[in-house]
């Protein structure tokens, strides 16, 4: 590798992890455990890794079949539908979230339709909170798992099925083994993206503490009133994104490399 790279890099990394050592001289060191201990960050932080660990559960179940179809199928429209697919990258998180409340809320086509039906409306609950996070973040895990399909290729897919193999066996025997490196990454990316959700959730479910309340939301009303509380509280998410990501992705990118 180059020695003249050293220096962007070096200059990338410092551009990520400066802010986090200013956030740490900045911290008050001495009421850091009681401000992180406190009722309203307990309660955030539990319920921010709950409705994290429910929308990365909802981006498996949909965004595991969708990036799937995505990489495996060819249909009329389908350079029209990956474009879509990955709107919630580049769209500002809070204008997906007005995009929610109208869509689900009550003067919303299909919140008038469920409120009619079930008589429960979305926004301001903590369904809207997980629906917030799946939406910004299951892109991260179809964006990961469509980029491992198309690298494992389909050659042993096409040989299973020459020997006789369903297309639901090949699937589950053949493609998914093969991608679960990429599967794991995506996972990872989702989980952290929705842990860190905060202009989407605000729009669609409010800040309401105990059920809609998350940490980034805490954080956002802390920094007006107590600026040593959101500066603890940010380190809190910081510290948690950093375990996830540190924990779970190497597994994954090893498990790529060994493959």
């Amino acid at each position: 590798m180059p020695r003249w790279l050293w220096i962007p890099a070096g200059v990338g990394f410092a551009l990520i992890a400066l802010p986090v050592v200013g956030l740490i001289v900045r911290a008050d060191l001495v009421r850091l455990p009681e401000l992180v201990t406190s009722e309203a960050a307990l309660s955030a932080l539990e319920l921010s890794l709950r409705t994290a660990a429910t929308s990365t559960l909802l981006c498996l179940l949909f965004g595991g079949p969708l990036a799937a179809v995505l990489a495996r199928s060819a249909f009329p429209g389908l350079t029209l539908v990956r474009p879509i697919v990955l709107l919630p990258l580049v769209l500002p998180p809070v204008v997906g979230g007005l995009a929610l409340l109208y869509t689900l809320g009550r003067t919303g086509f299909a919140g008038q339709v469920l409120e009619l039906w079930t008589g429960f409306t979305v926004p301001f609950t903590t369904v809207a909170v997980v629906l917030a996070q799946t939406f910004v973040s299951m892109p991260f895990l179809v964006v990961s798992l469509e980029g491992a399909l198309r690298t494992a290729g389909e050659r042993y897919e096409s040989v299973a099925a020459t020997l006789g193999a369903s297309p639901s066996t090949v699937f589950r025997r053949i493609t998914l083994p093969l991608v679960l490196p990429g599967l794991g990454s995506g996972l990872v990316l989702a989980f952290a993206r929705a842990l860190g959700e905060f202009g989407a959730t605000i729009a669609f479910a409010g800040s309401l503490q105990g059920t809609t309340r998350t940490l980034p939301l805490l954080v956002y009303q802390e920094r007006e009133a107590d600026v040593d509380g959101a500066i603890a509280l940010s380190l809190v998410l910081v510290v948690v994104a950093v375990v996830v990501i540190a924990v779970a992705r190497p597994r994954a990118a090893e498990g790529l490399g060994a493959r």
